[in-house]
């Protein structure tokens, strides 16, 4: 029997030779395993020394088979080569990346697909040398000899100068003496061991799994924070509270400890709320803890008198994930090497006002197994608005609240709407979730004028998995899991995959429809069950799910990948296409560059206000998509009582992520001007949203077509600009109780709101119309209508010239056109007229048309949405 190392190629040629003989011992045939590779590897090495990879042989007794590749493997023409074992199993190879693959992340997926594990042979390592010895001031001269040097040392600890010039990708030379190059790990460790070298280190990717927020919007740029960051110039937040009403808090989180911190700011009032049974514990950061359950036990008590309050709802811990991680997203310290892939570390989370301190306020309750009482996600009313109430008082600054109520048909009858209203009038800024309801119109949660109400939008980053179909189509796919199969496994759809006695509705994977011996081994294919528990109760060993709307990843209780709608259709079409369907899928992988973005997410809740349309709603869209922050530790990432896992960080989705980011802003503009009202930074943070991408385009909806102010308000968030906005739309105290008394409250009622009635009647005159808020909206024009706006300056002396999108079918006309500023705080009043077109035709379809107006010196620019609707006839 011949014994030789097996060519993957068109025309499969024993291109190795022969090894052996006809009888080799085992230590002759490990050693023949060991050449071989050997060989490989140089081989490799010399015809592509940038891309490559090893594939180790198994250990054992390990027989070559002399066969033919396979017609799969002709397929893949220059992969490089395979050892087989005597069933033809291959247990060894090495891959050359090539055109055909495009990528070493694709080889790699072919080898996994052969069950094989999967190690290169270099690695990005960062060799430390300390400092330079040519002084803070050094010549082109010094630099050059510094990069020489790093080149000759490096030389000579792999043979060769010119091949070290080739390896290093970065030298370090004025002050950081040092460089980054790609080592196998014996060169590195050779390093290490050296006299003149502080330190040896793996290259870690810290930029991939950070928030990604803060990168996305131009706080900071791959990890480095430059000078300009409104972070710096913010001070990080300092010293701004941010109190979050929510579902409590981890408080053991590193997202809220307190190193470094100072002492607790004097103005604060709160408390910590202990319990015996859980535990909490503030410090410097987490500088208060409250929770509130009166609501939530009353409702419980009705249902069952006999109830008995558990200690898992007395208590300001976490138990439900979603307070946690809302509140470092706002903000959260700096956390290194955190992850979204289960417990692997990689990156830096951060929070928008990583040096605030933070309160948190608990008013939902989880309790999955009450199910006579108190269940699911309570968040009581009464509980909310005393959450409020204790929150002013407490002197917090900003408050985040990713809650709210559906079908609320009236301001004064929404508890999250009405605490709100009274932070306001007491200067603090509530930020509020628009809600997930979207993509349907009107589906808007918080739709006061007083509040900030935050849309979702996705980034330039997502999470992906990718599946290779028997048939070698490849499908791209979103994912967070890193524990998926490393070889292929059969293919069953739900439908398949059901019990005899189950019915037609019962084909995606409903728990107790599904067959054990169907499922098991398998890769269950199904479109809604993406946790994953049946299936993985009844031995499914990955699931491959379909998803309609914006690409997001989530956990489940085995591997899984969601794809695109289109996409899932195909893996069902392939499934009925052959009676031996197979696939494999790849581990989870971070991938940026991601056009369009940013773009509205599907499940973000649209306008037009249900209550009032003359006001613009959402107010901003924000990342809300994969957000990675903080999570507790006393639940598992599907959220369900059976998930035993525990991460510290996670990634969620939805308004309440993106809710948090635009409060972490808000504390930043609160840290840098502390006197301005709750509508100022919000006109700030309004008017210097952009409406374009990445790219300069519109803004897009999740299916590509273009999205509208209704989708999302004033912008995608811009922060480095909001914190010099140059003008803003101001509101005190009169403007919302002269709202109000113009929505038909009537005055005894809206004096109630204020300590003195007598000062605050309701006005005379007031025109809803020119209600001063950032952005423009006539529901009902007909003939032409002319709004009132007033300004403030609040940055340098200036003049601004108006300018205003060509509106289809509507005349413009801006009174005046320019406004001049010569101080600070100085207001000035303008006009703007709205006239339908001589010609104009009653408007059969309903919709509205879109504009903007916007102010400019020349460095700022002030903008506001417009959105109006001919009156119907």
């Amino acid at each position: 029997m011949q014994y030789i190392l097996q060519a993957i190629h068109p025309d499969p040629e024993p291109w190795l030779g022969t090894f052996g003989s006809e009888h080799p011992s085992l230590p002759q045939l490990k050693k023949i395993v060991e050449i071989a590779a050997k060989f490989l590897l140089y081989l490799l090495w010399f015809l592509s020394p940038s891309s490559r990879a090893l594939l180790p042989p198994q250990e054992g007794f390990v027989k070559i088979n002399t066969d033919a590749a396979t017609n799969s493997e002709k397929n893949l023409a220059g992969l490089g080569a395979v050892i087989r074992d005597e069933t033809g199993q291959v247990t060894a190879a090495a891959i050359k990346v090539s055109k055909f693959h495009g990528s070493i992340a694709y080889a790699e997926a072919e080898a996994m697909e052969w069950g094989l594990q999967v190690a290169r042979d270099a690695q990005s390592y960062i060799v430390y040398l300390g400092a330079h010895s040519h002084g803070p001031n050094p010549t082109l001269a010094d630099l050059d000899r510094a990069e020489n040097y790093h080149h000759e040392f490096l030389g000579s600890i792999i043979g060769s100068r010119d091949e070290a010039r080739e390896l290093i990708s970065s030298s370090y030379r004025r002050h950081i003496n040092g460089f980054a190059a790609d080592l196998e790990e014996e060169h590195a460790q050779q390093l290490a061991n050296h006299p003149e070298v502080v330190s040896v280190f793996l290259n870690k990717p810290t930029k991939k799994l950070t928030t990604g927020a803060w990168n996305f919007l131009g706080l900071e740029k791959d990890n480095v924070i430059p000078s300009n960051s409104t972070w710096e110039k913010a001070r990080f937040g300092e010293d701004v509270i941010i109190g979050g009403i929510d579902s409590g808090i981890c408080p053991e989180s590193e997202s809220f400890s307190d190193e470094e911190m100072g002492p607790i700011p004097s103005k604060w009032r709160g408390t910590c709320q202990n319990d015996d049974h859980y535990g909490v514990e503030c410090n410097r950061k987490l500088i208060g803890i409250r929770h509130y359950n009166k609501g939530l036990i009353s409702a419980a008590t009705k249902r069952n008198p006999a109830f008995d309050i558990p200690p898992k709802l007395k208590t300001g811990r976490d138990l439900d994930g979603h307070g946690t991680h809302t509140l470092s997203a706002a903000a959260g310290n700096f956390v290194q090497y955190v992850g979204a892939f289960c417990n692997h570390r990689y990156g830096t989370a951060k929070g928008g006002s990583p040096r605030a301190r933070v309160a948190s306020y608990k008013v939902c309750w989880y309790s999955e197994d009450d199910h006579n009482a108190a269940h699911g996600n309570d968040c009581m009313e009464q509980d909310t608005i005393e959450a409020f109430d204790d929150a002013i008082h407490d002197g917090v600054d900003i408050i985040t609240v990713s809650l709210g109520y559906d079908n609320i048909a009236d301001f004064l009858s929404d508890g999250v709407v009405i605490g709100a209203f009274h932070a306001t009038m007491n200067g603090v800024l509530t930020v509020a979730a628009s809600g997930n309801g979207g993509p349907e119109p009107q589906t808007i949660n918080n739709m006061a004028p007083w509040m900030l109400t935050v849309g979702a939008s996705t980034m330039d980053r997502e999470f992906a998995g990718y599946i290779t179909l028997g048939n070698n189509k490849r499908l791209r796919g979103a994912s967070l899991s890193v524990d998926m199969p490393r070889k292929s496994y059969p293919l069953i759809s739900g439908e398949d995959a059901r019990m005899a006695n189950a019915t037609d509705k019962d084909a995606s994977c409903k728990p107790g429809t599904l067959d054990r011996k169907k499922v098991q081994g398998r890769i269950l294919v199904c479109l809604h069950e993406e946790k994953g528990y049946e299936a993985a109760k009844k031995g499914a060993v990955a699931m491959i799910t379909g998803a309609s709307g914006t690409f997001s990843a989530s956990y489940g209780f085995l591997p899984v990948t969601k794809l695109k709608i289109k996409d899932f259709e195909a893996v069902l079409d392939y499934i009925k296409s052959t009676k031996d369907a197979k696939a494999f899928m790849t581990d989870a992988q971070t991938e940026f560059a991601i056009e369009p973005s940013p773009a509205v997410a599907s499940f973000s809740s649209r306008g037009p206000n249900r209550i009032d349309p003359s006001i613009i709603k959402p107010d901003v869209i924000a990342p809300g998509v994969n957000i990675v922050a903080a999570y507790t530790s006393e639940r598992g990432p599907t959220g369900y009582a059976r998930d035993n896992r525990r991460f510290a960080f996670t990634a969620m989705d939805g308004t309440s992520m993106s809710t948090p980011i635009v409060a972490g802003i808000a504390g930043l503009i609160k840290t840098v001007h502390p006197d301005w009202s709750p509508a100022a930074i919000k006109s700030a943070i309004m008017t210097t949203a952009r409406a374009t991408d990445a790219n300069n385009k519109p803004i897009s909806e999740f299916n590509g077509k273009e999205a509208t102010a209704f989708a999302y308000g004033s912008g995608h968030v811009d922060p480095n600009s909001a914190l010099d906005p140059g003008l803003v739309y101001d509101l005190t105290l009169d403007d919302y109780l002269g709202y109000l008394c113009n929505r038909g409250y009537k005055e005894d009622v809206v004096k109630k709101f204020v300590v003195d009635p007598a000062k605050h009647p309701c006005p005379k005159s007031f025109e809803l119309a020119n209600f001063n808020y950032p952005s423009i909206a006539i529901p009902e024009l007909a003939g032409s209508v002319t709004v009132t706006r007033k300004l403030k300056n609040v940055g340098t002396p200036g003049t601004y010239k108006a300018q205003v999108k060509e509106i289809p079918g509507i005349s413009t006309d801006v009174e005046p056109g320019s406004l001049t500023f010569t101080h600070v705080n100085e207001e000035k009043t303008f006009k703007i007229t709205f006239t339908l077109a001589q010609n104009a035709k009653p408007n059969a379809t309903n919709d509205y048309v879109f504009g903007e107006l916007i102010w400019s010196d020349g460095t700022h620019r002030v903008r506001s949405p417009i959105a109006l609707k001919q009156k119907s006839k």
